[in-house]
């Protein structure tokens, strides 16, 4: 069965991070692991509520620092896997 998905937002993108993490504002930061936002648990954890929200399944080999840098990367990410703004 199809499941439509979603269009994102970077206001929804930082919503979600910050359910993860409700201590930091990741509209402020280019860099979340190197501000100490967000660990590998924490990278995770966001793979599933993307997952989630947007009924899409990232692969394991795209589960890398990189993409979880900032929310442009987190959108990129996002395109990647078929969800559109």
């Amino acid at each position: 069965m199809f499941w439509p998905v979603r269009p994102f937002t970077m206001k929804t993108i930082a919503e979600i991070l910050k359910e993860i993490r409700p201590e930091f504002d990741f509209t402020t930061s280019t860099d979340f692991k190197a501000d100490g936002m967000l660990d590998s648990f924490d990278m995770v954890a966001l793979v599933a509520a993307l997952d989630k929200n947007y009924g899409i399944s990232i692969s394991g080999v795209d589960i890398i620092p990189e993409n979880f840098q900032n929310l442009e990367t987190i959108a990129a990410l996002l395109r990647k896997n078929g969800v559109q703004p």
